[in-house]
């Protein structure tokens, strides 16, 4: 079990994964390169806010299915719920305190500038 908070630490949420975590990836889409998180992801299950639920805002664009949380405080992107699968939990690696993000390797990239739900003609 790990627990990410946003900055201030008004939002706290535990997840349940394993010590290492299996996966790690970035996104080129329009809102992830901008945000530059390091991703993970887990079932929704394994993803509980314990603390600031309702600190959250949510942020929805173009199809109007993912949906992305941040801190209204301190602002910062926590989590999110991936268009592709809606009972996902992606989550925002750098808001694990025992993780170094800048030590972490192989981190792959999703294309989501060529999102597969956006069929291009």
């Amino acid at each position: 079990m790990k627990k990410l908070s946003c900055h201030c630490g008004e939002v706290e949420a535990e997840i349940n994964v394993p010590d290492q975590l299996i996966k790690k990836i970035r996104c080129n889409c329009s809102i992830c390169k901008r945000k530059g998180a390091i991703m993970s992801i887990v079932k929704n299950e394994d993803f509980k806010i314990i603390k600031g639920k309702e600190k959250l805002k949510m942020y929805q664009f173009h199809s109007k299915t993912a949906k992305h949380f941040f801190c209204s405080n301190c602002g910062i992107y926590t989590h999110h719920n991936p268009r592709i699968n809606p009972t996902l939990t992606g989550f925002n690696v750098g808001c694990i305190d025992e993780i170094n993000t800048f030590k972490l390797e192989n981190i792959s990239v999703a294309d989501g500038n060529n999102h597969p739900l956006d069929k291009k003609k």
